[in-house]
């Protein structure tokens, strides 16, 4: 399997169980691994045939903003799904934390694989 990888992505979305994370959209980091064949677009150097990751990106962060979670394990599912579902994919790893929600700590999260 080869994997399509985009690291640190930041994007806007309502996530959290307290009052002021309810209060307005937050930032949150995600990596992504997406397992998909690459073979076709290594011989045919064409976009179409592999997964766009500008395209990758540009969707997660619309449907993202549009979305509330309480837990970051249910944002990770979503994720996973919509990679699954949208692109193709085979396998995923998905990577997301909130950044500096406790003194202290630059950043806590969860790291979830799924497949088809």
């Amino acid at each position: 399997m080869d994997i399509i990888f985009i690291e640190e992505l930041r994007a806007e979305t309502w996530i959290g169980i307290y009052p002021r994370e309810k209060a307005m959209p937050q930032t949150v980091e995600i990596s992504l691994q997406i397992g998909v064949p690459t073979v076709s677009a290594g011989a045919s150097d064409d976009i179409r045939d592999t997964v766009d990751y500008a395209v990758v990106v540009e969707r997660l962060r619309a449907d993202l903003v549009a979305s509330h979670f309480n837990l970051l394990e249910a944002l990770a599912e979503h994720v996973a799904s919509y990679l699954l579902k949208n692109f193709a994919s085979h396998w995923v790893r998905v990577s997301i934390a909130k950044l500096g929600m406790m003194p202290g700590v630059k950043r806590v999260g969860v790291i979830i694989e799924r497949a088809i």
